[in-house]
């Protein structure tokens, strides 16, 4: 094998354990793996669990696309007081002797849904001026930070108890989402306080917890030479997009990143502005994205490599 060259290709779903940071994850699968190319595709506070897809081999070059999709997440939350962190894992700032009904709490969790500015916390890896924000919050620090937009797709309610004024919700929101801002904010919109007991990372674009691994599982398929069987292929984030060919000719055009003709690349969408998987001989190359040539007429160019 050459110097260069990666003994796996593909996506490990990782179902994340408590108290790991997502580059634990990392740290711990170049471990195990024996690779140094891997990265992940979204990141997970230490707290939460779930699905992390890890990116092995030439299949880390889809890492920034993955993180740039819809997320799931399931969380925990108590109502009636408020930490540093907005999560049960800060110190105690706040405290509210008001209780909601279910009632009351089923509206304010449905308006939460829709598009917004969010306001990142202090504790998180947003950086200010070149700091992480969670350095600066370390420090009795608090920086002035920008709001950005998010879209909560859905937010449903899963549980609550009246009497100890606890339950979960389930949210379906867009990258960069702050899951513990979202409760923090619908303590807030009661009248009262709530912070995030727990969370779970339920989907990550197409990826779902039950395709996910432990680390122990991990370990054991290394142990038995059969990470293969845990390994998607790289074009498995990408299947919403349709699937193309290149032939010979279209492959070494391609190569030197020239754009590829309809005539040589079998089922080409005839609508600018298309994104494809494009394989040859049967395998995963590239994602090209079919535009207008200048001269007229359309073509698939090269929008993102994979081997």
């Amino acid at each position: 094998m050459a110097k260069h060259e990666s003994r796996y290709n593909g996506v490990l779903i990782v179902n994340k354990p408590q108290d790991f940071t997502s580059f634990d994850v990392v740290a711990k699968l170049r471990g195990i793996l024996h690779e140094r190319r891997i990265g992940h595709g979204g990141t997970l506070d230490p707290m939460a669990t779930g699905v992390l897809p890890v990116f092995v081999g030439g299949a880390t070059k889809a890492a920034d696309m993955a993180a740039a999709q819809a997320k799931e997440y399931i969380a925990g939350f108590a109502l009636g007081y408020a930490t540093d962190t907005q999560d049960s894992t800060g110190t105690e700032i706040a405290r509210s002797d008001k209780t909601v009904t279910r009632q009351q709490l089923e509206q304010a969790v449905a308006a939460l849904q829709g598009e917004q500015q969010q306001l990142p916390p202090m504790y998180s890896a947003v950086k200010v001026n070149g700091q992480r924000l969670y350095d600066l919050a370390r420090k009795g620090v608090e920086v002035e930070r920008k709001a950005r937009p998010i879209t909560v797709h859905a937010a449903e309610l899963l549980a609550f108890d009246e009497a100890s004024q606890c339950g979960s919700i389930r949210f379906h929101c867009s990258k960069g989402t702050y899951v513990r801002t979202l409760v923090h904010d619908l303590g807030e919109n009661l009248g009262t306080w709530a912070v995030m007991t727990a969370l779970q990372r339920t989907m990550s674009g197409r990826y779902m917890l039950e395709q996910s691994h432990t680390l122990e599982q991990i370990q054991a398929a290394a142990e038995a030479d059969d990470i293969e069987s845990l390994l998607l292929d790289t074009d498995s984030l990408f299947q919403m997009y349709p699937a193309v060919t290149m032939d010979d000719y279209g492959y070494q055009r391609a190569l030197n990143g020239a754009f590829i003709t309809p005539e040589h690349v079998t089922d080409m969408p005839r609508q600018a502005g298309i994104l494809c998987r494009v394989y040859y001989q049967g395998a995963f190359w590239m994602l090209g994205r079919v535009d207008t040539l200048d001269r007229g007429g359309l073509a698939l160019f090269y929008e993102k490599r994979f081997r």
